[in-house]
């Protein structure tokens, strides 16, 4: 996936930030979609998510993120799904026909409490651009 120059403001700032304090909070054994990272951080598409979750850097549990079909979504790069299923895999998590089962392993998100403390609003909010 190659990126505009337009596409810049996805990775960098503010959204980004939120972005990382959200997926920070996703405890071992668990994922989280693209587009539930989105409706927490809210003003936020499932893209930028994406494109966040590809400039990861550090200790960010960027693998327990994943597609809304319970797939591992493949890199631009052509590179790191293995890394994460691996990665998965290690937190207990199961794969059955390329997908995890969301029903048992969905993160459903910081509480009410977390997310006022930290500037978020209480019910999450999701729209495309």
């Amino acid at each position: 996936m190659s990126r505009s120059p337009a596409d810049s403001w996805y990775v960098n700032g503010p959204t980004q930030e939120r972005i990382y304090l959200v997926v920070r909070q996703i405890p071992p054994g668990k994922v989280s979609t693209y587009g539930d990272i989105a409706a927490i951080v809210g003003d936020c598409t499932a893209r930028m998510v994406g494109y966040a979750m590809a400039a990861a850097r550090g200790d960010l549990p960027w693998h327990r993120v994943i597609n809304a079909q319970g797939k591992i979504s493949p890199r631009g790069d052509g590179g790191g799904e293995e890394l994460q299923r691996a990665r998965l895999e290690d937190e207990g998590i199961h794969f059955s026909d390329g997908k995890v089962d969301l029903k048992r392993v969905r993160w459903l998100g910081p509480s009410v409490e977390w997310k006022i403390a930290n500037g978020f609003a209480p019910d999450p909010t999701w729209r495309e651009k």
